[in-house]
């Protein structure tokens, strides 16, 4: 850790300010999620390719994960915020004002580079905090993040419903706007000490780090697992939600997708049990509570008020396992170096996206061959998977 990381460090205004940073910024990669028939109408894109809407923000966010976050390592961290945050304002301009495809694509896929700012962020903070209290940090940060991907679906379903949606970037351009002010202006400066890498070596270093780091290649599956898991709860819940057993409509799923915010109460409690050496109970309680939720869900017959109940308690329980888990991951691989964090947490968060994208291909895929039973079955396995690999773990000495 270089010198100016150890004189300065980060006052709880601070990073209750990059909790905001983060949850504002990651939302940008959710909004359009329960828009996509709208959007779709909007610029002209069939309904067989309308998921374009949210993968092209999405791909640009995974490449922002592994071609931009690393540059931290080299960089100076605050001007490399500023400038993603300044891309992200850039593609939520764009979103705002597209009436056709090519622009509206371009201007996601800028929209996603710039919003992978968020894993910046993250071990920016844990650069100024000791380690005894890291792992509390990290779960403040992450509550952030968690709320940020809850609360932005309700908030695009009920913004666009009162106004458009395009007033959902336009709005979204402004909080960015600002939050790229008050950073500039409250953040110190973090000069990475790595003398004479340049970013080729950067970027070809990082495969074998994967490879080195047996703790970082655990810890991003156990997370591709759950977090696959939550995607798949996350697309295929509306389905249910809306059809025939429910009948909800768009308001009343974005009401019911509120409920999942207060699972990121156990990002700060998963940081506290880290501090304390509790990682590996915790992990394991993560991912047995994740496949729980499964279960829970198939308890009662499908369109009773019992079913609704326990479809709630669910949500709950699965965003607070992932959260929890996600918290604990970033406590174990940040303690690796703080000269590879940028690196290592790029390759960590990268491993996750992938498990996400096959979790919700698979939400979509399953509900549609065999309904809620096969898609609750499936998502039971994704963290069992995670938690059959934790048992071959090697405890520490």
């Amino acid at each position: 850790m270089n010198s100016q990381s150890k004189t300065k460090t980060l006052s709880p205004s601070l990073i209750f300010l990059l909790a905001i940073a983060i949850g504002i910024t990651v939302a940008n990669l959710y909004y359009a999620q329960p828009l996509i028939a709208q959007i779709s109408a909007a610029i002209g894109l069939s309904k067989s390719a309308a998921g374009l809407v949210v993968t092209l923000t999405q791909a640009g966010y995974g490449l922002g994960v592994l071609l931009l976050v690393p540059l931290a390592d080299i960089i100076e961290s605050r001007g490399l915020i500023l400038a993603m945050i300044g891309l992200t304002i850039f593609g939520l301009l764009g979103l705002s004002f597209s009436t056709s495809m090519r622009p509206y694509f371009a201007a996601a896929f800028a929209t996603g580079l710039g919003a992978s700012s968020v894993q910046v962020m993250v071990p920016y903070a844990s650069h100024f905090v000791p380690d005894e209290t890291r792992g509390r940090v990290v779960g403040r940060l992450m509550s952030g993040l968690m709320l940020g991907i809850m609360l932005s679906r309700p908030i695009a379903s009920l913004m666009t419903q009162a106004f458009s949606w395009h007033a959902v970037f336009v709005l979204s351009a402004v909080l960015m706007l600002l939050l790229a002010i008050i950073l500039a202006w409250k953040l110190p400066r973090r000069h990475p000490h790595n003398p004479g890498l340049v970013y080729t070596q950067l970027l070809g270093s990082m495969g074998r780090l994967f490879f080195e780091y047996e703790i970082l290649r655990r810890r991003a599956i156990y997370q591709a697992c759950l977090f696959g898991s939550f995607c798949l709860f996350w697309s295929a819940s509306p389905l249910l939600l809306s059809g025939p057993e429910f009948h909800f409509s768009q308001s009343g799923i974005a009401l019911f997708a509120l409920v999942g915010v207060s699972g990121a109460i156990s990002a700060p409690l998963a940081g506290l049990a880290a501090d304390r050496g509790w990682t590996r109970a915790a992990t394991a309680l993560a991912m047995l509570l994740s496949a729980a939720t499964f279960l829970i869900s198939r308890i009662f017959l499908p369109g009773s008020t019992a079913a609704l109940a326990a479809l709630v308690i669910a949500a709950i329980l699965l965003d607070a396992g992932i959260t929890a888990n996600l918290v604990l991951g970033q406590r174990e691989i940040f303690a690796l170096s703080a000269e590879l964090r940028a690196r290592l947490n790029g390759l960590y968060i990268a491993t996750i996206f992938v498990g996400g994208a096959v979790g919700s291909a698979l939400g979509a895929w399953s509900f549609e061959h065999g309904g809620w039973s096969l898609t609750s079955w499936t998502g039971f396995l994704m963290p069992m998977s995670a938690f059959a690999y934790f048992l071959t773990e090697k405890r520490k000495a």
